[in-house]
């Protein structure tokens, strides 16, 4: 993997006596895999208390974000190396309903890589999931809610399907009332996650869900993968749903590069 940016020195094609100079050798020594302590210095939260929302999405270039329902095609190794690393920074993963049916979504799980600096953090073993819901039609018998090492959390709206509230709490799912409707209100999610602690907080969609947060200005930071792939047909953006008035503007972060995929990184602009 290569740092691509931020650029931390000029490129200089040789020194006078043809060698390769000592930026370029540092360059291609840092061609390699990187550590995860590596990964997750270079995707640590930014320091302070408040909830900071990201968002992690792979695209291929024209600009899918799946292939058959699924971003697993589309992905790599590295990717999902990037994946398991922002996990392990995060308190909390928050994702649609659907995404946890069409990905099969299963608990968190503790990574020995990450437990010294979550323990320093203050942080449990895992993150917890919670589920974006306004129907609140999932399954509750699955390991996401029967087995997880931190509580799996469902946020919906006041006026969901009373039954399936309460249906989720007899099953011990805790229920995060996030909205006056029958959905959670994006913002809203953001605050009360944050008030119960989970202030790193981090979103693996999908579209749909990307899209309300993108809608509600409520995304703070982007981690796009750009995958070397084509796939045509109609898969969906990596967000979806209402447009916004004007453009919103994020300044890129940084940029890694292995196998032809990069890794970029965007914040929210000043």
């Amino acid at each position: 993997m290569r740092r691509l940016f931020p650029v931390t020195d000029h490129t200089v094609e040789s020194t006078p006596d043809g060698s390769a100079p000592a930026a370029a050798r540092d360059r291609a020594a840092e061609d390699r895999e990187w550590s995860l302590d590596e990964l997750a210095d270079a995707y640590a939260y930014p320091a302070g208390t408040g909830p900071w929302l990201r968002a992690n999405m792979v695209s291929t270039l024209d600009g899918a974000a799946q292939h058959e329902g699924r971003s697993q095609p589309i992905s790599n190794a590295t990717d999902m190396r990037i994946f398991g690393t922002l996990r392990g920074l995060a308190d909390v993963v928050v994702v649609g309903a659907e995404t946890v049916r069409q990905e099969g979504y299963r608990p968190a799980r503790a990574r020995d890589a990450f437990a010294a600096r979550r323990q320093a953090a203050g942080q449990g073993p895992a993150p917890a999931i919670a589920v974006v819901t306004a129907s609140l039609d999932l399954d509750f018998t699955l390991p996401l809610f029967t087995a997880p090492l931190t509580p799996t959390l469902l946020v919906t709206g006041a006026a969901a399907a009373a039954d399936r509230m309460a249906a989720a709490r007899q099953a011990g799912v805790d229920v995060v009332v996030a909205g006056e409707g029958t959905g959670a209100d994006p913002a809203r999610v953001v605050r009360e996650l944050g008030e119960r602690g989970l202030t790193r907080q981090l979103t693996e969609g999908g579209p749909r869900l990307l899209g309300q947060f993108v809608a509600a200005d409520a995304l703070d930071e982007l981690c796009l993968t750009v995958s070397p792939m084509l796939t045509s047909g109609d898969a969906q953006r990596i967000a979806v749903g209402p447009g916004l008035a004007a453009p919103g503007t994020f300044a890129l972060a940084s940029v890694l590069e292995e196998s032809g995929f990069l890794f970029t990184r965007y914040r929210r602009g000043s």
